[in-house]
């Protein structure tokens, strides 16, 4: 007889929805029988995926979009579907702008993830000195060099180019992805594609130009590449309506199947039994029991929940980042300025409130209605989180002064949303790949049918989450 098999997912963010809808899915293809349980916390699903659609407005209070060449959140777009939804970056927005020495300079023309792949981009820009110049060219020189211990992103780069260029050019493209700071989190867990390249070419510089003039040959996938023909070609997608619409729609399918139940404002604060039977027990003193439990919460909440079954060191060591969104809409009369590109980055040694600024109604033309204008700031990273708990009035005026010494604005905006994120960002430190496999080893040894994954574990992109969610679904049913 084929025995169902009770499965809770904890988190109620994308890894968790993503995990409870393929557990469905792919058991019906498989004929297995299995009852899915997701336990939410706070009210609201979708953890930091939050769109707020106001007046006119499609505002992203955390993520904006996702790597097109990551194929995982399109197929999952294209089984709710929702494909036909999805929108690319404006085309005439290409330009983007780094700060230095008080002002902004143009992105110097090749640079793909801090590495220039353009000798000429790299001659011709004002963000570098020509002693810093000088010493990145001798980045070409380096020979082939397999990287087996894993170090940091910062002294990897640094290594090579020298601290000029890590500073004014890698550390704003790389660290912002992470808000993090590049001499603490891990190569090998950030970055892989730099260690590939350097076993493979050398120099990394090198390794971008033959990815530049033969894509495929160096396995490099191009934006869109494999998707269909009405998928904009572009490197970033995102829906119309915004990133909240593919969290509604995984809702509103797993709350319609008879063999899941979605539970939000259920905080889970403990876990008790042994393989096979499992109880969690909430905090409103209600208990779910399962044979299987998928945590796919931020790892320090994992380990607090596990850490009296299984050695959680590994969760431990991942510390988390605070940053906050700002986003400031205008009306097109009184806003001088042309919006002739994306936005901007700004290094710390500026010396600024915000880290970056994405012109996002240039950038995303479904995002303001007509005649309107948003830009959006970012504030706060490693080691300069005080900035986010400003008040609303101060965090305004500092990104307003930053906006009117970059940009020129004067204008007052219509309206300022303002979000916070706390403990958002997940910092993989150095080792985290090898830390992890051990964790999820030892976990499955002391705890068989508990599983964790998620943001913390091995990606922080959308396209990563789902992957993640997907693959332990996979695992879960492999042991039907």
């Amino acid at each position: 007889m084929n025995t169902m098999k009770r499965v809770a997912v904890v988190g109620g963010g994308l890894t968790g929805l993503s995990a409870a809808f393929y557990l469905r899915r792919l058991a019906e293809e498989q004929g297995k029988s299995v009852d899915v349980t997701v336990l939410e916390g706070s009210a609201r699903l979708g953890g930091i995926v939050n769109t707020l659609r106001k007046d006119g407005f499609v505002i992203e209070r955390g993520p904006d979009s996702f790597l097109a060449r990551k194929v995982a959140m399109y197929r999952l777009a294209e089984e709710l579907g929702l494909e036909r939804e999805l929108t690319g970056t404006n085309p005439a927005a290409r330009k983007t702008y780094m700060a230095g020495s008080g002002k902004l300079h143009p992105m110097p023309a090749g640079l793909n993830l801090g590495i220039p792949a353009d000798l000429g981009g790299l001659a011709r820009t004002g963000l570098l000195s020509p002693e810093g110049k000088q010493r990145a060219l001798a980045e070409l020189r380096l020979p082939v060099d397999p990287i087996d211990d894993d170090v940091s992103v910062g002294e990897f780069l640094e290594s090579r180019f020298g601290r000029e260029m890590v500073e004014r050019l890698c550390e704003p493209l790389l660290a912002g992805i992470h808000a993090g700071d590049l001499y603490a989190l891990g190569l090998k867990a950030t970055f892989p594609q730099f260690a590939d390249l350097a076993a493979k070419h050398g120099s990394l510089m090198r390794g971008m130009m033959a990815a530049r003039l033969a894509p495929a040959a160096a396995g490099v996938t191009g934006a869109g590449i494999g998707l269909p023909d009405f998928v904009p070609k572009t490197a970033f997608l995102t829906f119309r309506r915004g990133l909240s619409s593919l969290i509604e729609a995984l809702e509103a399918r797993l709350r319609a199947d008879e063999g899941c139940r979605v539970r939000t404002d259920s905080k889970v604060v403990s876990l008790a039994g042994s393989e096979g039977a499992y109880v969690l027990r909430m905090g409103d003193g209600s208990t779910v029991e399962a044979d299987d439990v998928l945590f796919t919460l931020p790892a320090y909440a994992t380990a607090a929940l596990l850490e009296s079954h299984a050695d959680v060191m590994a969760l431990k060591a991942i510390r988390y980042v605070s940053v906050a969104n700002v986003v400031l809409a205008y009306d097109a009369a009184d806003f001088h300025h042309r919006l002739d590109g994306s936005g901007f980055l700004v290094p710390k040694t500026e010396g600024r409130h915000i880290t970056a600024s994405t012109w996002t109604s240039a950038k995303w033309l479904h995002t303001a209605p007509e005649g309107k204008r948003l830009v959006r700031c970012y504030v706060g990273r490693a080691g300069d989180e005080a900035k986010v708990e400003l008040s609303d009035e101060e965090m305004t005026a500092a990104v307003r002064n930053d906006l009117r010494h970059y940009m020129g604005i004067d204008a007052t905006p219509e309206f300022v949303e303002i979000s916070r994120l706390r403990h958002a960002m997940p910092q993989y430190p150095v080792g985290h790949v090898q830390a992890i496999a051990a964790f999820r080893e030892g976990l499955s040894r002391d705890l068989p049918g508990v599983w964790a994954t998620g943001a913390a574990f091995g990606g922080v992109g959308l396209p990563d989450c789902v992957s993640q969610g997907r693959d332990a679904a996979a695992r879960i049913l492999a042991g039907l």
